[in-house]
C-alpha cells in the first residue's frame, strides 16, 4: 500500500531531552556529535504536522478500504485535493493480482466516462479562445458527419441534448477494431435516425461525445489525442493521463479485471478503445484526476465566465433544466451543498471524481475491476472529510 498524507504525530519526546545529549557528548566522537546536534535542531524547527490532518487521513484510509472490501475490487487508488493542492491519495489492493503488484499513488487506471470532462474541458479551452462556437452546427468542426435534417450544436452534444443514441446489444458484438483516425469511428452510428430532436430532451450519449471529439479536431485543427494533451494535459501537468493504448507498455498502468458467475477475479477481455478516446478511452492517476478537478473550480485555466457553462444547468427547448452543464453532473447534498461530479464504467474499470466548489475540494476513487458498484454518496463523504484543513 502506497500513500502520500499528512504522517501521524511522534511520539512525546524524553522528559530530559538535555542530559541524554550530555552523556552522548561523552561518548561521541565530534564530528558525529556535530551531526547530532545539527539533526536535533533541524527537527526543533520542523513544522507541527497538524493533528486534524493526520485524523483525516487515518479516516480516509478507512472509508477506502471499506468501499474496496463493499465493491470487491482487486485495487483502488484515491485522492483528495483542497484548493488546488494534493493533500491525501493512497493506493489499496492490488494493481496486478498475478503479479502481487500493490496499487500504489501512480497508478493508472481505465476511466470510462470521465473521459468525457476533459473532453469538455478540450471543448472550453476552445471557447476561450475563439476557436470554437458552442451554437454552430457541429459540420462546421465536422464536416464528415451526415445532416440530419435539424441543427446539432457542439453545446448540445456536450450537455447530452443531441439525440444522438447511446450503446445498444449490436454494439457488443462488434469485433475489437482498431481506428487510426478518430472520424472513423462515426460510422457505428452516424447512419442511424436521431432518437428525438435536438434539445427536446436529455440522453445520455458516449457517440454523442465521440463527435463531439471530433468538433474539437476540427476547430483545433489537429488531431484530438494531441489537441488534449495541448489544451489539458500539459498545461495542468497530467503526467500520467493519456490514452488507453492495449499494445503499448504504459508505466504503472493496472491490470482490469471482471468476476466471473461465481464470483471469482479473472481477466477482462481485451478492448480497442481507438473509437471512443473522447467519451471513455482515456486512462489516469487519482492524483492527476483531482489536479484535472481543481483546475475547472478555480485558477486561469478557464475564463470564469467559460468556467460559469460547465456547471450550469443546461435547458431543454421546453425550459426544463437537464442538471447537466458542460459534461458536468450538478447536485445537491442532504446537507444543502451544491457539488460537481461524474462517474465512469468500463470493462476493468469504475472510476468517481466530485467536486466541492465550497472549500475547492476535488476527490477522485478509481478502481480495476467491471461492475464495481459505488457513486456520488460515497465520493461526497470522502469530500466532506476534507472541507476544512485546519
Amino acid at each position: 500500500m502506497d500513500c502520500v498524507s499528512i504522517p501521524p504525530h511522534s511520539k512525546a519526546a524524553s522528559p530530559n531531552p538535555t542530559m541524554k545529549l550530555r552523556t552522548l557528548s561523552r561518548k561521541l566522537p565530534p564530528i558525529l556529535l556535530g551531526m547530532l546536534l545539527l539533526a536535533v535542531a533541524a527537527a526543533a524547527q520542523a513544522p507541527a504536522v497538524p493533528k486534524a490532518a493526520a485524523l483525516k487521513a487515518e479516516g480516509a484510509r478507512r472509508m477506502m478500504e471499506e468501499l474496496r472490501a463493499r465493491v470487491g475490487s482487486p485495487g483502488l487508488s484515491a485522492a483528495v485535493a483542497v484548493d488546488g493542492q494534493v493533500v491525501w491519495a493512497e493506493g489499496f489492493g492490488e494493481a496486478d493480482v498475478e503479479g502481487h503488484v500493490p496499487v500504489s499513488t501512480e497508478s493508472r487506471f481505465r476511466l470510462g466516462s470521465l473521459s468525457k470532462l476533459m473532453t469538455a474541458a478540450a471543448v472550453a479551452r476552445l471557447v476561450d479562445s475563439g476557436s470554437l462556437d458552442l451554437d454552430a452546427p457541429v459540420q462546421r468542426y465536422a464536416p464528415s458527419f451526415p445532416d440530419k435534417g435539424q441543427p446539432i450544436t457542439p453545446r448540445q452534444l456536450a450537455g447530452h441534448l443531441a439525440g444522438i443514441r447511446h450503446y445498444g446489444p449490436q454494439d457488443f458484438q462488434r469485433p475489437v477494431k482498431r481506428y487510426e483516425w478518430l472520424t472513423g469511428g462515426l460510422e457505428i452510428f452516424q447512419g442511424d435516425p436521431l432518437v428525438q430532436p435536438p434539445g427536446t430532451a436529455y440522453l445520455y450519449s458516449s457517440y454523442g461525445y465521440n463527435l463531439l471529439g471530433v468538433v474539437v479536431e476540427g476547430a483545433a485543427r489537429k488531431d484530438f489525442l494531441t489537441a488534449l494533451d495541448e489544451l489539458v494535459w500539459r498545461p495542468l501537468g497530467l503526467a500520467a493521463t493519456g490514452p488507453d493504448l492495449p499494445e503499448r507498455i504504459v508505466d504503472r498502468r493496472v491490470r482490469p479485471y471482471r468476476r466471473d458467475s461465481g464470483g471469482a477475479i479473472e481477466n477482462e477481455a481485451p478492448i480497442d478503445s481507438s473509437y471512443k478516446w473522447p467519451s471513455g478511452g482515456l486512462l489516469s492517476s487519482a492524483s492527476d484526476i483531482v489536479r484535472f478537478g481543481s483546475a475547472q473550480l478555480a485558477g486561469d485555466f478557464l475564463q470564469p465566465a467559460t468556467r460559469t457553462l460547465l456547471f450550469t444547468s443546461q435547458r431543454t427547448a421546453a425550459g426544463e433544466e437537464t442538471g447537466v452543464g458542460l459534461g458536468w453532473r450538478i447536485a445537491t447534498s442532504e446537507a444543502g451543498r451544491r457539488f460537481y461530479h461524474h462517474g465512469g464504467s468500463i470493462e476493468g474499470g469504475r472510476a468517481f471524481i466530485l467536486l466541492l466548489p465550497e472549500g475547492r475540494v476535488a476527490v477522485a476513487i478509481l478502481t480495476n475491476l467491471s461492475g464495481a458498484r459505488f457513486a456520488e454518496q460515497d465520493a461526497l463523504k470522502l469530500a466532506e472529510l476534507f472541507l476544512s484543513e485546519k
